[in-house]
């Protein structure tokens, strides 16, 4: 089963943008899932386990820094196509 997980980091302490950087690079390493970036969040793409993996270890990384971080993550049982933008009608 695919799965899409969209989710955003807020580091409460020191500066975020290193913080952030850190935590999608540490995702981009993760093998077996696609990866889209923007301005207010980053979702994620593949196998349920693959996507699941990857969030968790990106987490236990971003919560063992000096840092406080708030993640929130919405998980999507669906297989969806990241680079293209979501239609607002149904599918025919």
């Amino acid at each position: 089963m695919n799965i899409v997980a969209e989710m955003s980091l807020y580091p409460l302490k020191s500066g975020p943008i290193p913080t952030i950087i850190e935590f999608i690079e540490n995702l981009q390493r993760q093998e077996d899932i696609e990866i889209v970036t923007n301005q207010l969040s980053s979702q994620i793409c593949g196998p349920f386990e693959a996507v699941t993996g990857a969030v968790n270890h990106c987490m236990r990384r971003a919560m063992n820094s000096d840092d406080t971080v708030v993640l929130v993550v919405k998980y999507l049982n669906v297989d969806k196509e990241l680079d293209r933008a979501p239609t607002l009608t149904p599918d025919a």
